[in-house]
């Protein structure tokens, strides 16, 4: 799929973060580079968490550029991981120095994505898909999860009644509930895994996109 080439076109796609952080650092051949990974075109399928801190480490890299810093010489790779968790000396050391190198760290940071952000951009502006065998894996996993959710009840109900008729507990009605439930970190948000699957993550992120 043709890559962004050039202001006019991007108007025809969904204006979505990645591209326009595409454009404004004129990262060429991006958009082509995370599809391919993506969906395993030239191998190996790459994780949209990997290719988040690949995008931002070339927006970083091409922040120095614009600078006259030499990103070989800058420690790119280790910079952004430091510069990434936002805390801590290390953290406190990359922002320095990237300020020393004449780099805008805010507007920097403000120009990283997230991983919902690559897929957006791919999914939205790209049309991009997974291969069908890849398509369904989440359906896979869900159905998986909810299997063992049923045999987790089915042994807890088994064991209530077994108990109840030892007289060990005092009665076996009781009614079982089993749900597997995944808190986001970011946000707080508290939902079943079986949905946070379908649904791709919680949504918190999704402004960013």
């Amino acid at each position: 799929m043709a890559e962004e080439t050039s202001r006019s076109d991007a108007t025809d796609r969904p204006n979505t973060k990645v591209a326009r952080v595409i454009e404004e650092y004129e990262l060429e051949g991006m958009g082509a580079q995370l599809e391919a990974a993506w969906t395993g075109e030239s191998g190996e399928r790459t994780s949209l968490r990997d290719l988040a801190d690949e995008f931002n480490e070339a927006v970083l890299e091409a922040a120095l550029r614009e600078t006259g810093a030499a990103p070989l010489d800058f420690e790119v790779s280790g910079t952004y991981e430091a510069f990434k968790h936002g805390s801590g000396p290390d953290a406190t050391r990359a922002r320095r120095r990237l300020e020393r190198e004449g780099v805008d760290v805010d507007d920097l940071a403000s120009d990283f994505v997230t991983h919902q952000a690559i897929h957006t951009y791919l999914t939205e502006a790209r049309g991009a898909s997974l291969p069908e065998d890849d398509a369904g894996a989440a359906d896979r996993k869900v159905e998986t999860i909810e299997k063992l959710q049923g045999r987790v009840t089915a042994v807890t109900e088994s064991a209530i009644s077994s108990l109840a008729t030892a007289d060990e507990l005092d009665r076996d009605d009781y009614d079982v509930l089993v749900d597997v439930r995944a808190v986001c970190p970011n946000c707080g948000a508290d939902t079943s895994v079986s949905e946070l699957i379908r649904r791709g993550g919680c949504g918190c992120a999704e402004t960013d996109a």
